[in-house]
Order: structure tokens, then C-alpha cells, then sequence
């Protein structure tokens, strides 16, 4: 079992005074780790310590390329040690073993996408008249809390606190309390590398006790949070009280729209992929089947012969499908799953499983619900698991009206052979993501993602995202002979 420390102002804060909060393993519920619980203090000083550093010239001295340089030697440190870093997002999620890797993989490609960007971020000159040299600057912010969720620990941190760097800023994470293992070993990384102590710092504890006075804390100048709707919206409350932005990513109910000319089987497989990915518990998730009245019955029958067919275990034995995070989670779903049953038809699933050899993790069939009214409570809110529910359209207006139907706008899928009704699909469905006959594009590091109405504020990944990171000062000189 491993200990987990805090890095604070370049000091590792953990000990027998401290509080510390048990971490399991999702797969069997044991104990794999402990982290201290952090307590309001610790984001005093580690606010205190990020600004100190932000405003250092040990600190002003590192070039922008010299931060890039360091990125993308942290994303070769990770693909060198990626299978422990694997197998500790495994341990930590749940999820199966391939697709932690996949999720290590991402994380080197965002640190190595911004590092090769950072001296990339540039102003530009305005023509005012004659005399006047105007010109923009991107400046960075200050300092950067960055509220990590539970699902894609490794991936979360990686692509906003890379950003952030790469820009300049003085970055402090605070770690789902569930997940904090690679976050721990990213700091790690951090800690032994030659930035000055307080750029980078990691944090631990509950929500509620340190997540809670992070985004509420007057030092901070940019709040990045991944989570739900309730605590977004309190994160957003908090921030405007210190008129700090917020770039907010909330989660979706996205939908896949299946017409009755697409490749059937390409579509198939989208749809199963888009709702088992780390057992449904990804803000991404395919979570609702728009299927065209007449496709309906044959499609529906191969997506219950191949949810049938899933395997299903812990992350260690990389089947289709791992557990649900812990009991607090599972019994949400079960919950819904139950409501479901009285009032929509189960075509597959709708009960927990145990698996021998893991009976203390928390297991889940994948389950398609079908006969429920599109403004039911279980089409419109994130179940968070692996719960497909079933709508039918019979033109595309009403396949778009189905797909909008919802307060989330995060991802779209759209599976046709008809180029002409991909794309006004595409052009009318308000979702921050589209794939048209793909769900995903294997992450899409370089890829503006985030979404419209509830699915949050702003974008994360690509380019774009080193704009949530930096602040623009106009500079205009006078010259004269």
C-alpha cells in the first residue's frame, strides 16, 4: 500500500500528524493507497508558494521553448515508464489495462503537443495610423487550479496543467480523491525537475475541504474543473465572487444517430465502444441510440446479442468491461436501473453481476432500456455507467429534435452513407463534437473539445486551449523623427 503525500512549495507534506483518506482498487475493493487529507491551510500555502514562483525570476528566465523542452522530456519520461504508469491508473480506475495505456499514451501525447506549442503562442500587430506601432501580447494568467475528476485521472491532468505550463502560468492540481495515483506521479516528476518550487504542486483531500477553498481562493486567476452540473455551477458561483474565468467541462447525454443507410456493422460497433469505454463512466459517453424506425428491430437485435457477448471482469484481466468506482456510484446507477424497469423496457442487462475472485468490486451488465419518453428523467440526466437508452426517429428533423432534446451538448455521432444528411445533421445538432460514421477519433489530443449548454464553458485540447491559459495587454507605441 502506498502513501501519498502532498507537494507543497516543493516539500512533500504527509506524516503521522496528518488525516489520511484510504484509496481502493474498483476491481476488489482493496486498499491500494492513502492520501492526506488536505485541510484549507494547505491551499493557503500552496496558493502563496504558485504565486511566489509565478512571479520569480527564476521563474521569468525560463524561455518559452525551455518550457517546451521540459514537456516533451516529461512525455518521454512517462512512454518510458508507461506499464507501471499503466498499471497504476488500472489499480486506481478500474478500467481494463488496455485502455489505461491508452490513457498514458494520451497524457505523453498532450504533454508533447503542448511543449512542442509553447513558444508557438504569439500576439499580433494592429494597424492604427501612421506613427503608431500596435501590437497584442499573450501574457500568462497567474495561477492555475486545476480540479481533476475520477474517470481519466492521468489524461484530465495532462491535458490542462501541460497548457497551462506551456503558457507560463504556476499550476496547482488538486486529485479526485478516488484516483491520485498518476497525478501523484506526475508531481513526482515535477518535483525532481529544475523549475522553482511552487510551479507545479499537487494537493489532496476531500472535495468539500480543499476543492471547495481552491476555487473560492482570491490568489487564484484561471479555475479548470471536470465534473458535474451542481458542483460546476458552485465552482462558477465561487470564482465569479473573485471575477475569475472558469473553463468548465459538466458531462453529456450524447447521442448516437443511426440512419437506416449506414454500415451497419461500423455503426454496431461505434455505438457498443461508445457506451462500455471504462464501463459508460466517461462525460463522452454514447448514451443514447436516435435509431431510424426502420433500421430498429434488426439493429437492436445485434446490439443485444453483442452486449450479450461483452466480458466482463477486473482491469487487470483486460476484458471489454471493468467496474463500476465504488458503492456510492453503483448503487446511482442501480437505482435508475430500477426506475427503468417500471417504466421503459429492458432489452438486455439491469442487474449487477458478481464476478468470483473480485466479489468486493462493484459490477454492472451493460443494459439497453427501450419505450422510454424522451423527456423522462432517465433520457435527459447522466447515468454515468453503461446504460444505452433507445430512441426512434423517422425523418431527420426529427432525428435532430431528438439529439437536442436534452440540456447537454457535448459529443454527437452520426452514422449514414448520405454525405448531404451527415453534414446539415452535423450543422444543426448543437454539440461541441461531431463524428460523422466514428465516435471518438481515438481521443483527438489536437481536437477543441468541450460543450454547448450544460456540458460546460470553453474548450480543452488543441490550440485553442492555450487561450484559457493566457490573457491579451495591447501595447501601443508612438514614434516620431
Amino acid at each position: 500500500m502506498k502513501r501519498i503525500p502532498m507537494l507543497i512549495n516543493g516539500q512533500w507534506i504527509g506524516d503521522e500528524s496528518n488525516e489520511w483518506l484510504s484509496v481502493f482498487n474498483p476491481s476488489n475493493g482493496e486498499q491500494i493507497a492513502e492520501i492526506v487529507k488536505g485541510e484549507k491551510h494547505h491551499v493557503d500555502e500552496a496558493v502563496k508558494a504558485a504565486q511566489n514562483a509565478f512571479n520569480s525570476q527564476e521563474w521569468k528566465k525560463v524561455k518559452p521553448y525551455e518550457r517546451g523542452q521540459l514537456l516533451i522530456k516529461l512525455a518521454n519520461y512517462i512512454r518510458e515508464n508507461a506499464e507501471e504508469w499503466s498499471q497504476w491508473e488500472c489499480q486506481d480506475v478500474g478500467k481494463p489495462i488496455s485502455q489505461a495505456r491508452s490513457d498514458v499514451e494520451a497524457a505523453a501525447r498532450y504533454f508533447e503537443f503542448y511543449g512542442g506549442a509553447a513558444d508557438k503562442v504569439m500576439g499580433d500587430t494592429i494597424p492604427i495610423e501612421d506613427g503608431i506601432l500596435n501590437a497584442t501580447v499573450l501574457e500568462p494568467v497567474g495561477v492555475t487550479a486545476h480540479i481533476i475528476p475520477w474517470n481519466y485521472p492521468i489524461q484530465i491532468t495532462a491535458r490542462s496543467v501541460a497548457a497551462a505550463i506551456a503558457t507560463g502560468n504556476a499550476v496547482i492540481v488538486k486529485s479526485a480523491e478516488d484516483t491520485p495515483m498518476t497525478t501523484h506521479a506526475i508531481a513526482k516528476w515535477f518535483d525532481e525537475s529544475k523549475l522553482p518550487k511552487g510551479i507545479f504542486q499537487h494537493i489532496t483531500g476531500l472535495g468539500s475541504e480543499v476543492g471547495a477553498p481552491l476555487a473560492g481562493h482570491p490568489g487564484i486567476n484561471h479555475i479548470t474543473f471536470t465534473g458535474s452540473v451542481p458542483t460546476g455551477i458552485a465552482v462558477m458561483k465561487t470564482a465569479a465572487s473573485n471575477v475569475v474565468p472558469v473553463t468548465l467541462e459538466l458531462g453529456g447525454k450524447s447521442p448516437n444517430i443511426v440512419f437506416a443507410d449506414a454500415d451497419e456493422n461500423k455503426a454496431l460497433e461505434g455505438v457498443v465502444r461508445a457506451i462500455i469505454q471504462n464501463a459508460g463512466q466517461t462525460c463522452s459517453a454514447g448514451a443514447r441510440l436516435l435509431i431510424e424506425e426502420k433500421l430498429k428491430e434488426s439493429f437492436l437485435e445485434k446490439l443485444k446479442t453483442r452486449f450479450e457477448e461483452l466480458k466482463i471482469g477486473p482491469g487487470k484481466d483486460d476484458l471489454d468491461m471493468g467496474p463500476i468506482l465504488n458503492q456510492k456510484q453503483f448503487n446511482q446507477i442501480m437505482n435508475k436501473l430500477e426506475a427503468a424497469k417500471s417504466k421503459g423496457q429492458v432489452i438486455t442487462g439491469g442487474s449487477a453481476i458478481t464476478i468470483e475472485g473480485s466479489e468486493g468490486g462493484y459490477y454492472i451488465q451493460p443494459s439497453i432500456i427501450d419505450g422510454l419518453d424522451a423527456s423522462d428523467n432517465l433520457a435527459q440526466e447522466e447515468i454515468f455507467g453503461p446504460v444505452l437508452t433507445v430512441f426512434t426517429f423517422n425523418d431527420v428533423e426529427e432525428a435532430i429534435q431528438l439529439a437536442n432534446a436534452t440540456e447537454y451538448g457535448l459529443v454527437t455521432g452520426i452514422w449514414t452513407s448520405n454525405i448531404n444528411v451527415a453534414h446539415y445533421v452535423a450543422s444543426n445538432v448543437k454539440s461541441g463534437q461531431v463524428f460523422i460514421n466514428n465516435y471518438g477519433a481515438a481521443g483527438g489530443v489536437q481536437m477543441p473539445f468541450g460543450g454547448y449548454k450544460k456540458s460546460g464553458i470553453g474548450r480543452e485540447k488543441g490550440f485553442i486551449a492555450l487561450k484559457n491559459y493566457t490573457q491579451i495587454k495591447n501595447i501601443a507605441i508612438s514614434f516620431t523623427i
